[in-house]
């Protein structure tokens, strides 16, 4: 899920920095609304890039993030991947992460409705409870 996750936040990434060449709206076929979100101020790539930014912290933690009730909690990624696909999906150069987003979403809330947990430290995986042996005496 990780490698997943890495994908979508650096294609949004890409997204957003290419949105400063090229600012266009995805949904500008049907309004024209819309528009004032990427020119003259490029309000949407930027907040695509600070989005990405988070999400690549959040995926690839860094020593003093790994570990943190943020980086651990599947709750508040599901609160924050919701806003990143609409920001991306607002973006013509985003909609492949939007619906990266979206499968990344519905892979957490059943991870989440699972019982699944993160891993406090990055790259590994879940620690087993030791089996108790019982004797037969």
């Amino acid at each position: 899920m990780q490698i997943q996750e890495l994908t979508e936040v650096i294609v949004q990434l890409a997204a957003g920095i290419h949105g400063f060449f090229w600012p266009k709206i995805f949904w500008d076929f049907l309004t024209k609304n819309l528009d004032s979100a990427v020119k003259p101020v490029p309000i949407l790539q930027i907040i695509n890039v600070l989005l990405g930014l988070l999400g690549l912290a959040w995926e690839w933690p860094l020593k003093p993030l790994a570990g943190t009730l943020f980086h651990r909690s599947i709750e508040i990624r599901l609160f924050i991947l919701p806003l990143s696909a609409l920001a991306s999906a607002l973006l013509y150069q985003g909609t492949n992460p939007a619906i990266y987003y979206l499968i990344g979403m519905a892979v957490y809330f059943w991870g989440y409705s699972e019982g699944e947990t993160v891993c406090p430290e990055p790259w590994t995986l879940p620690r087993r409870r030791p089996i108790p042996i019982e004797s037969k005496v």
